[in-house]
């Protein structure tokens, strides 16, 4: 009988060496990883080889759509959830998010390195990971031709100087468009903001469908040379000028208003998934998300700003971007209180809140405007669609 043993276990080991496996090999076979995200989700091919290549990992994305969709489809499977992170809920949909339950708690260790004022959910289950200002971009030669002082608050914007020179897009049909309005919120009250949109419209206030007619047809700044030399647009969106030029610039020929409560902050968060059976591996995925690695690949991918304090900007970001100290915010749950009050969602998926239903009383829905296309998406522009963006405008 021991003589029997000896045998099988020399005739294990042999077979062993002849395959360069031990016999406890199956638990070194590769794992998979899935991370639902908005279609806007963008990092770079090598940063997500390395996550792969240090956990023995294959991670896999499902793209479900803009942040309400990819939402909508992560609380409708709830219960047998398709992935084990979902990236990309932010602050606007917060709070559908956590009293939706669908994720599970984790205080990551990284958070150390992310100011508090990004830490919107006090119990861990969704965690900052960029953020991005919607802000009024400004064409820099026409105001110094003009010798115009450059507003830097709301209020100026009403003022006879500023007749006609602001092109804002309709926030029923823009998101863009809803983050200014929701600037205006916070900085005016429920009880103010309506009568300011008035006296923008009384000021020329000028107002198109969608972010691309506003910023590439009707605003001065860019490549459309349009009558308007301030428009409501994303704040690295100067940044993206000097990256995307048609023949390289040391400074983008725009800037951002960035005085208090002129732009609208939007987070974006990550979380585990509920019930995932790779707990291990998500927890690691959202400290890889939060390391100086994938932080510092954020700006150039999605044109948004890492939360990490210890990630570096793009030097094009450094020189041709200015960061709001003071930028409006709304409590999630006003804003979802807002977009559930009733409203419904028009055709593209946007809400139009009781705000949103009062602000077109003020004006006519632009004749022959284009919808919202989605090319350069809300807040994450993917890499890919941002090129295709300026390049489509620049050649």
């Amino acid at each position: 009988m021991k003589k029997s043993l000896l045998v099988i276990i020399v005739i294990a080991g042999i077979l062993a060496a002849c395959t360069g496996q031990s016999p406890d090999a199956s638990t070194t076979e590769t794992r998979t990883l899935t991370v639902m995200t908005h279609d806007s989700f963008a990092i770079s091919e090598d940063v997500i080889a390395q996550f792969e290549t240090e956990n023995n990992v294959k991670v896999e994305f499902i793209r479900s759509g803009d942040t309400g969709a990819a939402l909508n489809k992560a609380i409708l499977s709830k219960d047998n959830p398709l992935a084990d992170v979902f990236y990309g809920v932010d602050n606007t949909f917060l709070t559908r998010a956590l009293e939706s339950g669908i994720f599970e708690s984790y205080q990551s260790p990284l958070l150390a390195q992310v100011p508090v004022e990004f830490q919107l959910d006090s119990t861990f289950s969704a965690l900052p990971i960029d953020y991005g200002d919607v802000c009024i971009n400004y064409d820099k030669a026409y105001f110094e031709e003009n010798g115009l002082t450059i507003p830097t608050t709301l209020e100026e914007l009403t003022q006879p100087e500023y007749a006609g020179l602001l092109a804002v897009e309709n926030p029923s049909t823009s998101s863009p468009g809803l983050a200014f309005l929701m600037a205006t919120i916070a900085e005016f009250g429920e009880d103010g903001y309506l009568a300011y949109w008035q006296q923008l419209v009384d000021n020329g206030l000028v107002v198109v469908n969608d972010w691309e007619t506003a910023y590439y047809t009707n605003f001065s700044g860019s490549s459309g040379q349009g009558p308007q030399p301030m428009v409501v647009s994303y704040g690295s969106s100067p940044a993206a000028e000097v990256i995307y030029a048609e023949s390289p610039i040391e400074e983008a020929p725009t800037a951002s208003i960035v005085g208090p409560n002129t732009c609208f902050r939007q987070i974006e968060f990550v979380g585990i998934l509920k019930g995932t059976q790779n707990r291990d591996l998500a927890e690691k995925f959202i400290d890889f998300m939060l390391s100086p690695t994938f932080q510092e690949d954020i700006p150039l991918q999605m044109f948004v700003f890492p939360v990490s304090t210890e990630a570096e900007l793009p030097v094009a970001f450094q020189d041709n971007v200015d960061i709001p100290t003071q930028p409006a915010t709304l409590a999630p749950d006003l804003i979802d209180a807002n977009r559930e009050a009733g409203s419904r969602l028009d055709g593209d998926g946007f809400a139009v809140t009781s705000h949103t239903a009062r602000i077109r009383g003020l004006f006519n829905d632009p004749p022959g405007g284009q919808r919202f296309s989605g090319c350069c998406p809300p807040l994450s522009w993917a890499s890919s669609s941002i090129s295709r963006c300026w390049r489509s405008s620049i050649y």
